[in-house]
Order: structure tokens, then sequence, then C-alpha cells
């Protein structure tokens, strides 16, 4: 795997909402470097890719919309990225994948674990149930892994590298992820190339899959020098730290967090794959996340609660940020 990693420096009226870009797909390092040279020190920003980029006018669009109609959910995008990018850099970093993949979860679903499309797929990844029990993810009444960040991250991984070793490309392995490996296959016999940008002029990807490189694209530019487009002011999240906990069939959530002095919602988000927000009784145990901190707490709960049922104490987990 050959990825190509650059530092540049980026300025926001290389993107403003008046500029014509180039008809042809250019060189974005190369468009930036040139702008940069032109650009006051103090409009600049120091970027790092691990991801091949292009500009063209389809990148370009996407960041204007980002820019303007679709300003408010970008922001609130953008927030969010704060709390759960370094999570999910953490687990394609560790595969020896590129870091900036992760954007493609701000594409799919905005970082909502319980995010469902019109075609059933769920998660934060946004897998269709066929593809998430091929990668071991449990899907159930009660359970859905799909709806678990770090799970489906790891999932995501195993899905991405198998895509990469077929079409060799980022752009495709992104392609083939959004419409399905088997579709962008059979376009790639038909048309004879491996060209992302070429099959898309050709007409042979769907709208939407034309559309998701770029959009992918058009995020990583605003992401990393949000100010520079206009993005200013955004809330920053800190990590979010939690424990496990063994927790007995029958277990609701909702009593848990009453109980820690907690939102349900708080404890709800923590504990995503929980469809129902509690554990079946005929389940005998389930790990769950708690707040750090929380184990004593959660001990004498479960003790009170369950006094003939044994499960395991807690167990701390290392500082992370929390992905639910």
């Amino acid at each position: 795997m050959r990825s190509l990693i650059f530092s540049v420096f980026i300025v926001l009226n290389s993107f403003s909402l008046g500029a014509t870009p180039n008809t042809n797909t250019i060189s974005l390092k190369d468009r930036l470097q040139e702008r940069m040279q032109r650009s006051p020190q103090s409009q600049k920003a120091s970027l790092i890719f691990d991801l091949p980029l292009t500009y063209n006018r389809k990148v370009s669009y996407w960041i204007s919309y980002y820019q303007t109609k679709g300003k408010n959910w970008f922001t609130e995008w953008l927030e969010k990225s704060t709390k759960y990018m370094p999570a999910i850099q953490a687990e394609l970093k560790a595969v020896g994948l590129p870091q900036d993949l992760a954007y493609m979860v701000m594409i799919e679903s905005g970082f909502e674990a319980n995010a469902k499309s019109s075609a059933s797929a769920v998660g934060p990844w946004q897998f269709i149930q066929p593809t998430a029990e091929r990668y071991n993810l449990k899907v159930g009444w009660w359970l859905d892994e799909r709806r678990d960040f770090k799970k489906s991250t790891i999932a995501a991984t195993r899905y991405i590298r198998d895509l990469y070793r077929e079409f060799g490309s980022w752009y495709l392995v992104a392609a083939s992820y959004n419409m399905g490996e088997a579709g962008l296959r059979r376009q790639i016999q038909k048309y004879k190339t491996t060209d992302f940008w070429a099959l898309s002029r050709h007409g042979a990807l769907p709208q939407e899959t034309m559309d998701y490189v770029p959009k992918i694209l058009a995020a990583m530019l605003i992401a990393k020098a949000p100010g520079l487009y206009g993005f200013r002011n955004l809330t920053q999240y800190d990590p979010v730290e939690y424990d496990f906990a063994t927790a007995p069939g029958g277990l609701e959530l909702n009593d848990l967090a009453d109980h820690l002095g907690i939102t349900r919602k708080s404890l709800k988000d923590l504990n995503a794959e929980l469809v129902l927000g509690y554990i079946p009784r005929q389940v005998e145990k389930h790990q769950i996340r708690v707040p750090r901190g929380s184990i004593a707490a959660v001990s004498e709960f479960l003790a009170g609660q369950f006094p003939s049922k044994k499960y395991s104490k807690a167990e701390t987990s290392q500082p992370s940020v929390i992905i639910q």
C-alpha cells in the first residue's frame, strides 16, 4: 500500500464561493502551493493528508455547499468530530490504513450511532446486515453491533482492507463501499478503467457514489482548517473516559442511569448497541460501558438489583474517546 503523504498550506480564498475552478482535475497539492505564494502568512494553515487529493469542480461544489446550505449540519459534524475522530483514526492507524479514511464516517452518518438509511444500513459506518455479519458484527432484535462505534470501526477496517486489495485505489475503495463492490466491478469491466473520475464522466456510477468521493475530499479540507472556511467558535469536546462492567440479563439502562445520577440518554449513548435500552432476561450477561470512576456505584447497584446472580466486577478501561 502506498499513501500520498504531504504537508501543504491552505488559504480560505483558495476556495471562495466566487472562485471558478479549473474544468480539469488537477493536483490539489500544486494548487495549494501556488495559492500559498500569494497569501498573507496570517491566512495560512499547515495540513497533512494521507490520502491522495484532487481538486476539481465537484470538490469545489461540495466545499461551497458545506459553507452555505449545509453549514448548520456540517458545523455539527465538525464539533462531533473532536470527540469521535481520534478513536476512529487510532483504529485505522493500528492496521496500517490511511487515517483520513475516518472522514468516510462523517459523510456516511455524521457520527450518529443510531443512523439508519433508506436501504437499512445502520450505524456510524452504515453497514447493511449481510456485510455486517460477514465481518462478525452481531445483528439481532436486542443487540446491534453496527451501532457500536469501536466494533463497527474494526469491522470497517477489515472491509476496507479487502476492498483495497481488490481495487488498489482509495477512491475506488470509497466508491465500492458506497455502491457495493459487485456493482463497481461490473462498471470497471464494462468501461475498462480503474479511474474513479473517468467512471464518473462515463456516468457509470450512481449519482450518490459520484458525489461520495468529492464529499469526502471537501470534508477533509474543511475539517483540517475549519476557521479558514468560515467555521469558527466550534465546540470542542474532551475525550470521554469509561469503564467496562459485566451486567446480568434484566438490566435496564434507565434504572442504572438514575442510580448513577446521570442522564438516561448519556448512558444509552455509551451503549448504543443495546437497541432496546436493556439486556434481555434470557441473556446471561453482557458487557456495558459506564462512566469512568463509577465502578463502585455500578457494583452496588448490580448487587442490590440482582442479588442471586453472579457477575464480574467492572473492568477499568484505558483512557479513551468514547464513540458511542
